[in-house]
């Protein structure tokens, strides 16, 4: 039985932004790595570095503590595709999160992407999480 490394990803987001953390390791795979980078050109996190520990790398993300007027905005992920139910989309049918002000990333054939990258380019793939 594997991990399920994107469900790692978005635990460790959500429980460090709970506790108010500023930091937050992965485990570095391919996959996380290309979840990651498009996280940070999102906006969703502010710095990322990889770290040896014990023959093994990680991923160190910096979380940004967005204020408003109600305290910290939270970054909501929400896991779609899991390894039980893999849910596949088309390029017509990709969705929109939030009427586009969220994002979807997927899974194609040409690589890890947004759901507006998938649209220009014209593919579709596995919907792995929604992020706003």
């Amino acid at each position: 039985m594997g991990r399920d490394t994107i469900a790692d990803i978005i635990t460790s987001i959500r429980n460090a932004e709970m506790n108010k953390k500023e930091t937050v390791r992965i485990t570095s795979t391919n996959m996380t790595e290309n979840i990651v980078k498009i996280l940070l050109q999102e906006g969703f996190i502010e710095n990322v570095r990889k770290h040896r520990e014990n023959h093994k790398y990680f991923l160190v993300s910096t979380l940004p503590h967005k204020r408003t007027g109600k305290g910290i905005q939270k970054t909501i992920l929400k896991r779609i595709s899991r390894p039980g139910l893999r849910i596949y989309s088309n390029y017509p049918q990709i969705p929109k999160i939030l009427g586009g002000m969220g994002i979807a990333i997927l899974s194609t054939s040409r690589g890890i992407m947004t759901d507006r990258e998938a649209r220009r380019k014209g593919t579709g793939g596995e919907v792995l999480l929604y992020i706003w």
